[in-house]
């Protein structure tokens, strides 16, 4: 699978489907701070996966994931799963050094790849 997301936005959806399972409701303030951005940057980003289907936002309201948002978000995550398991479960990786070189694989990396990897590891763990 292969958004036509920019990097960034995938980081945005990640976020808010990461607030709703944590906190059950998002605001922008709440994208804003977990990110380490400003709201005007948070709502902008906001603003552009509305207009791509991918959240709504009716105003002074909450932040939610359409259903095409949450299986994209949910999709995100899985690969975001696959590759950080096989950095450090396969190639011992250091579980920090996983989780950033992950942040930064997981944009560039093809579909092919991740299920090549997903594969792999569930051989492995069939064998084990």
């Amino acid at each position: 699978m292969k958004s036509n997301l920019t990097p960034n936005m995938e980081d945005y959806l990640k976020t808010v489907h990461t607030l709703e399972l944590q906190k059950g409701s998002v605001r922008i303030k709440d994208i804003a701070s977990r990110m380490g951005i400003s709201m005007p940057s948070a709502s902008s980003a906001m603003k552009n996966l509305i207009n791509q289907g991918f959240v709504c936002h009716p105003r002074y309201d909450l932040v939610k994931l359409t259903t095409e948002g949450l299986f994209l978000a949910e999709e995100l995550e899985r690969r975001f799963v696959i590759i950080k398991t096989f950095l450090s479960d396969i190639l011992n990786v250091d579980s920090e050094i996983a989780e950033k070189d992950t942040c930064q694989i997981e944009h560039r990396i093809s579909p092919e790849t991740v299920k090549q990897m997903e594969n792999f590891l569930k051989s492995k763990h069939q064998n084990d």
